[in-house]
């Protein structure tokens, strides 16, 4: 009985620590739209949704912008790509984001992430109208 509650509370502790995690598997997002858009449509509404964000987004040739957000001393690269029928938003490089070079990064580079991704479907649909 001795040994099990010293290793129940090992256990325990390494569970807990696992759960603060500060590092999640990249996510590189592909969006398909179901909607009829024009290219103009939605590279309008990636824009818009990215400059809501506070990313800093430039059109690089058509069908992909770059995006980069500079926060709190973290910066995250990324480029989209984009056309009628969807657009994928893919991480480049970034600097204070706990990147390991083997596909992790800081959790809040997802949620930055999900937000543009959410924020570009609200501006389409909001176009559609």
């Amino acid at each position: 009985m001795n040994l099990l509650k010293p290793a129940v509370v090992f256990f325990v502790c390494i569970l807990a620590l696992a759960g603060c995690a500060r590092t999640a598997a990249i996510a590189n997002v592909t969006t398909p739209l179901a909607a009829h858009y024009s290219d103009d449509r939605v590279k309008n509404a990636i824009l818009q949704a990215g400059l809501a964000r506070q990313w800093k987004m430039t059109p690089v040739q058509p069908g992909i912008i770059n995006g980069r957000l500079d926060l709190r001393g973290h910066q995250a690269d990324i480029q989209i790509v984009y056309s009628a029928t969807g657009y994928k938003i893919n991480y480049i490089t970034s600097k204070n984001l706990l990147a390991d070079g083997k596909g992790h990064i800081h959790r809040n580079y997802n949620n930055w992430i999900n937000n543009l991704d959410k924020d570009i479907q609200l501006k389409l649909s909001a176009t559609a109208q």
